[in-house]
């Protein structure tokens, strides 16, 4: 762990952009989001990955029943009226990164040890292709070397069972694995004697689901799709839907033609939050005829949301004193609980603390509560830009507080509707992966499985990086993800899988956590969710749960990179099996037919009742949302309103609020090119957004080289050279660049006291002009080389 007086420093690569071999550039955007620019950006995809035909395929069999398999990408809900191409251009990407012909073979790794992989680019090795073969680390030779599946199953299940503790494990899932997968995963966990369940919720969404639990008894929104196809009001904070949700666009689309008023609130103001052209609608395609997607945008400062919505909640107040309909007392006095107390919180809350707070003026804040006052149904939406705060949970609460005074819960075109920009990540959380499990869960699990599971609760994300750092978690296996680069304080987390006595992960593509590993170290390389899985009971599909709760099924259709591959259920059945060798679960028997696990689960899981035929049912079945039914399963049995203090989200003396995000072209930790078409970046990734009376105030021109240093709570500090500084329309105080790259400057000990995840929107930093030159010439880096010039001071 880096002491207080410790500097750690990055520096990136220097030359053109590192894939393009162009120079950087920047240019304003204004065209539509999706349109014409996302059909050339997938023709392109297509060409590069040579998948003009299995792609084209491909695309109309995603998101549909009847044969088709889910888009590993967002968990945006599948269209409910029959939608042939209910897609998106980050859909398409994914799948055809996914379905590349390319291969990762044993020749690779003989050709190169792993030293020299590490030297590589995260793009590179990702580039390589699909992988065809389990794997071991020979430490001797510093290579890959080909291993039986089980042979590698036996190697995990005896460090397993030697291991003086089952809390020296930790079992890491990233949201691609499906809902049968998942079920099992945790079960082989709990039976092996732990709740070390990390998993990317850990990093995304934990303040939302602890917030509305508190608030509603319900770690989950309420809305679904039916709700945004008849809000008269949507509020959308935090989401940059174009990149991280576009099927989001058709609902913003259908929502401004129908009359409801749409209010993005972001420190940027996304290329989503402006006009969109739907890719499906081919009159508006051939015409160029955009739909706007807002009617108010407002450039909250980042962390100013929760001084929003109070602000909101203050003026409907104020309003009710003139007008008794202002407020839903009726819903109010049957349905909830702390009104007064809320409500003399809200009058005490001077308006120009809610001014200073936001980052708004008071008219704006008023626009706002306006459309919230004059709509009979509104529904509120959030992602990463709500709860990737230290005050997360209580800005997710504040919300609900405002949902709560005009009766927006329990009825149709209202409610929460949180985003999660990941395919099954909520499935994963319904389905057992949860450090923190409830008593009730854990007693149904041991009387339908026959295991008794440990009561205490386990490590999460934080937990585990820093369990790895202290020696007290020894082997690590993760299930999909890139855990080295999504982690925070990248330098750190790789540490701590270096320390390590044990990595496995299972993958579908060489990725940087496979050369960040542990003293011994296991690739497992599983099916992808477009390929055929084929077991002795026929062919398997799986489930997966999108975010507004609906579980529907999805079959993979396309022949598997590899005969070598197994599938995630067939992988963790033979870990289980390995390491448990007297455990009384049939794995087996599990995995000749998925229909045993959903029976199973049927019986183990709260909502899957009659798992099997209603999951086979049209769109599946919607999970029951006790909620949306006004059963609140909250101590007082109501709807609970918070009244947190105000937070001070406004920075002081000369630092900025830097928050990371995602470029338009990559998903998660997978880069595809160093181009953000949205933001009008081409060829360069390491930059950072500033608005540019920040930029003058600093000394720093356009296009200038910046040193940004982050100061850590530990007292730590650590810094990135020579990122570009542009300058981009945002408030004043904030900053804004990408993860992975920008995880360095996030602390091990930076993480949110309310919901433990790391504070990758909340970073305070400093930003000065360097010495390495000016102008677009330096160009950009990658997310390795942070990792690679900070190793040795990370020790």
């Amino acid at each position: 762990m880096a002491t207080s007086d410790d500097d750690k420093t990055g520096t990136p690569a220097g030359g053109e952009g590192p894939r393009t071999g162009k120079r950087p550039s920047q240019h304003a955007y204004h065209h539509p989001a999706a349109g014409w620019g996302a059909a050339k950006s997938v023709t392109r995809v297509l060409l590069r990955e040579r998948a003009l035909i299995d792609g084209p395929r491909a695309i109309f069999k995603m998101n549909h029943e009847n044969g088709g398999f889910d888009c590993p990408g967002c968990a945006w809900p599948d269209d409910t009226k029959g939608l042939k191409l209910d897609i998106c251009e980050n859909g398409i990407k994914h799948v055809t990164w996914e379905m590349t012909p390319k291969r990762a073979r044993r020749e690779l790794f003989a050709a190169n040890t792993v030293s020299e992989l590490a030297t590589w680019t995260d793009f590179a090795l990702e580039d390589t292709g699909r992988l065809t073969e389990p794997m071991v680390y020979n430490a001797e030779t510093d290579h890959y070397e080909p291993i039986t599946w089980q042979a590698a199953f036996d190697l995990i299940g005896s460090e397993l069972r030697a291991l003086d503790s089952p809390d020296e494990a930790a079992f890491y899932t990233s949201g691609r694995l499906g809902n049968e997968a998942t079920f099992l995963y945790q079960l082989m966990a709990r039976e092996f004697g732990t709740n070390n369940l990390p998993d990317c919720s850990n990093m995304c969404h934990e303040a939302s689901g602890r917030a509305l639990r508190a608030s509603l008894g319900t770690g989950k929104g309420t809305a679904d799709l039916a709700d945004w196809e008849s809000a008269d009001a949507l509020f959308v904070m935090g989401v940059n839907a174009a990149s991280n949700a576009p099927r989001m666009l058709t609902a913003l689309a259908d929502a401004y033609r129908r009359g409801a008023q749409i209010v993005h609130v972001n420190p940027l103001i996304e290329a989503a939050a402006t006009r969109t052209i739907v890719p499906h609608e081919f009159v508006d395609m051939a015409l160029f005829k955009s739909v706007r997607t807002s009617t108010l945008n407002l450039q909250v400062r980042s962390g100013g949301d929760l001084a929003l919505m109070r602000g909101i909640a203050k003026a409907v107040i104020e309003e009710s004193a003139t007008d008794p309909k202002a407020l839903d007392r009726e819903f109010i006095d049957r349905h909830t609980q702390g009104f007064e107390e809320y409500e003399a919180l809200c009058a005490a809350t001077p308006w120009e603390e809610l001014e200073r707070q936001s980052g708004l003026s008071r008219a704006d804040i008023l626009k706002a509560a306006e459309v919230y006052s004059r709509s009979d149904r509104t529904l509120i939406s959030w992602c990463l830009g709500v709860s990737q705060h230290e005050h997360g949970v209580d800005t997710v609460r504040e919300i609900v507080n405002v949902l709560l005074l005009r009766g927006n819960l329990g009825r149709e075109g209202a409610g929460p509707s949180p985003v999660r920009g990941h395919s099954n990540v909520q499935g994963n959380r319904t389905c057992g992966v949860d450090h923190r499990p409830t008593p009730e869960f854990l007693d149904r699990l041991a009387a339908v499985c026959g295991i008794d599971p440990p009561r205490e609760h386990g490590l999460d994300t934080v937990g585990t990086v820093e369990g790895m750092h202290r020696g007290t978690v020894k082997v690590f296996v993760g299930m999909g993800g890139n855990f080295a680069m999504a982690a925070p304080d990248t330098p750190y987390t790789a540490e701590g899988l270096r320390r390590c006595r044990l990595t496995v992960h299972v993958s579908t593509k060489l990725n940087r956590s496979h050369v960040v590993h542990g003293r011994k170290a296991l690739i497992l390389p599983c099916l992808g969710r477009t390929e055929r899985d084929q077991q002795r009971g026929g062919l398997q599909s799986t489930s997966v749960e999108d975010s507004m709760s609906m579980v529907h099924l999805s079959l993979g259709m396309k022949r598997p990179a590899s005969p070598h591959l197994l599938s995630e259920p067939a992988i963790i059945a033979g870990i289980a099996r390995a390491t448990l060798p007297d455990s009384a679960v049939p794995w087996e028997h599990y995995i000749e037919d998925y229909d045993r696990i959903r029976d199973t689960m049927a019986q183990a899981l709260d909502g899957f009742e009659d798992f099997n035929r209603r999951v086979r049912l049209p769109l599946g079945f919607r999970l029951k949302q006790p909620a949306r039914e006004l059963v609140f399963l909250t101590p007082s049995g109501r709807a609970e309103f918070s009244t947190a203090p105000l937070p001070d989200s406004v920075p002081e003396g000369d630092f900025l609020i830097l928050q990371t995000m995602r470029s338009h072209d990559q998903w998660n930790t997978t880069i595809y090119s160093d181009d953000d078409r949205y933001r009008g970046v081409k060829n360069l990734r390491t930059l950072v957004l500033m608005n540019a009376a920040d930029m003058r105030a600093r000394g720093i021109t356009p296009g200038s080289t910046v040193d940004i240093t982050a100061t850590s709570r530990d007292g730590s500090e650590r810094r990135l050279t020579g990122y570009r500084a542009l300058r981009y329309d945002m408030p004043r105080g904030c900053a804004a660049g990408y993860m992975p790259e920008m995880n360095f400057l996030v602390g091990a000990a930076d993480f949110s006291r309310q919901s433990d995840q790391p504070l990758m929107k909340n970073i305070k930093v400093r930003i000065a002009p360097s010495a390495t030159g000016t102008g677009y010439g330096a160009g950009a880096g990658d997310a390795a080389q942070a990792l690679t010039e900070t190793r040795s001071h990370s020790q």
